[in-house]
């Protein structure tokens, strides 16, 4: 069971044991916008995206496509949009990644304005395209 779906059985069964005198006053669950952003990422290059959290909650960030080759290891960051671009000073905030299915950054945001990042870890010999998911509130 995924996190997210062991928390929405926690709040499903802390709910069920109050009682409502019948009327159901539990919050629909907000749905998660999820963004998808492509680009390329030059040798030694960074390619950044922004993006806006409507409210604090989960954030799931995924290198889905990143190639030619197939197989090549690229930086993925979450960070603040800055005049320079995306400042990815952020603790934890940063990982060696190969593209998949599975979220490489999750992690927890406040409201406000973020970036993601696609960088060069120092492997290209070449451009590569990517393509980068993020699920947020």
């Amino acid at each position: 069971m995924t996190k997210l779906a062991s928390l929405a059985l926690a709040l499903a069964l802390i709910g069920a044991g109050c009682d409502n005198s019948g009327s159901d006053t539990t919050p629909d669950a907000l749905p998660l916008t999820t963004e998808t952003f492509s680009g390329s990422v030059d040798p030694l290059g960074l390619a950044s995206h922004r993006f806006t959290v409507a409210r604090q909650g989960e954030v799931d960030i995924t290198l889905t496509v990143a190639g030619p080759p197939a197989t090549i290891t690229m930086g993925l960051g979450v960070g603040t949009p800055s005049s320079t671009g995306c400042d990815l000073n952020i603790s934890g905030g940063s990982v060696a990644a190969q593209a998949g299915a599975v979220p490489q950054l999750v992690g927890t945001a406040a409201a406000g304005e973020l970036c993601v990042a696609v960088y060069d870890i120092g492997n290209q010999t070449a451009a590569v395209a990517y393509t980068v998911t993020v699920a947020h509130p």
